[in-house]
């Protein structure tokens, strides 16, 4: 019987890495999938069987050529999340067009990618269902993003916004939490702020599911973190009882206050990066888990136990590097 062969894209990143790993473990999905993992660098050999690896760059598309062939499922998770406007629009638009063009082909039947909630823009944003406000993205790679999930959703996409992610190799949420708490040694608005999070192998374990159950899912967008949102005390107090983070100060400093001292502070967290991890940015996710026919399981702040000691070498190993 011939096995599906799922296409992977970012299977070298933060969250792809978790993906690629629970697609090559046939427990999860209930049997076992062939991976073809596109890579823009060259791969060592895997010793996985059912994995390989091929040179493809989103930037290029004759690169892409082929790389659909026979294809049952495509997982998009590869983007640019920094750079300018060009630099993004050139992977998350114009290599996301590529790429689903190529998918179109050759007939892959179902298409899978991945967003970000940060293509709303600026909050507060409180219990929002999909596009109850219309999106606002303010960076390029949200913008880009955003764009690439039109083209996506025109091809038949199933579009996943999480929140914010976290778990062992997050090097944006808790390493910036670390940093706020260096650069604003207080407590922010008495941490009161919600926030849609998802821990990177409950996001891993649900775009597999969705990639492999039997009756593939709707099409359109959908939010994708944890249903229950985290409030930031929670989040601070439980970082720290895992001495990932110093305590939380005793001193409470008001939301304006907050925002005043960062305008103040030339280099460091800006004013939307701490919107986002300490301000009010949570989505109804309710419905991709309902679709998924899974529990969402414990939530993130349950997660951060097994990745604190990641985080506690990333953000030693951080204070030690050299500061440019």
């Amino acid at each position: 019987m011939r096995r599906p062969q799922v296409v992977l894209t970012g299977g070298t990143g933060f969250i792809g890495s978790r993906v690629l790993h629970r697609l090559l473990d046939p427990e999860p999905t209930g049997h076992p999938v062939e991976v073809r993992a596109l890579a823009r660098t060259e791969q060592r050999s895997s010793a996985a069987p059912r994995l390989s690896w091929v040179p493809a760059d989103l930037t290029r598309p004759a690169s892409l050529d082929g790389v659909g062939e026979d294809a049952d499922v495509l997982i998009h998770l590869a983007a640019r999340i920094s750079g300018s406007e060009a630099e993004c629009a050139a992977v998350n638009v114009h290599g996301t067009t590529a790429l689903l063009e190529e998918a179109r082909r050759r007939g892959v039947g179902r298409i899978i990618q991945l967003s970000t909630a940060a293509v709303y823009g600026p909050g507060p944003h409180r219990g929002i269902t999909v596009n109850e406000v219309a999106p606002a993205p303010v960076s390029p790679a949200s913008r880009t993003r955003l764009a690439g999930e039109r083209v996506a959703v025109d091809a038949g996409a199933t579009v996943l916004r999480p929140g914010l992610v976290t778990g062992a190799g997050d090097r944006w949420v808790v390493p910036a939490l670390a940093d706020l708490r260096e650069q604003l040694p207080v407590r922010w608005n008495g941490g009161k702020g919600l926030a849609s999070m998802v821990d990177v192998d409950d996001l891993a374990r649900l775009i597999v599911r969705l990639a492999t159950m039997p009756d593939g899912p709707p099409s359109g967008i959908f939010h994708a973190s944890h249903p229950r949102p985290v409030r930031n005390r929670d989040l601070m107090t439980t970082l720290a009882d895992l001495g990932v983070l110093p305590p939380a100060p005793a001193e409470d400093r008001s939301w304006e206050a907050c925002l005043e001292h960062l305008r103040r502070s030339p280099h460091g967290v800006s004013e939307r990066q701490f919107e986002l991890l300490a301000g009010d940015h949570w989505y109804d996710s309710d419905d991709i888990w309902r679709i998924a026919e899974r529990p969402a399981g414990p939530g993130p702040l349950a997660r951060l136990s097994a990745a604190s000691p990641w985080y506690a070498t990333h953000l030693a190993e951080r204070r030690r590097a050299p500061r440019a």
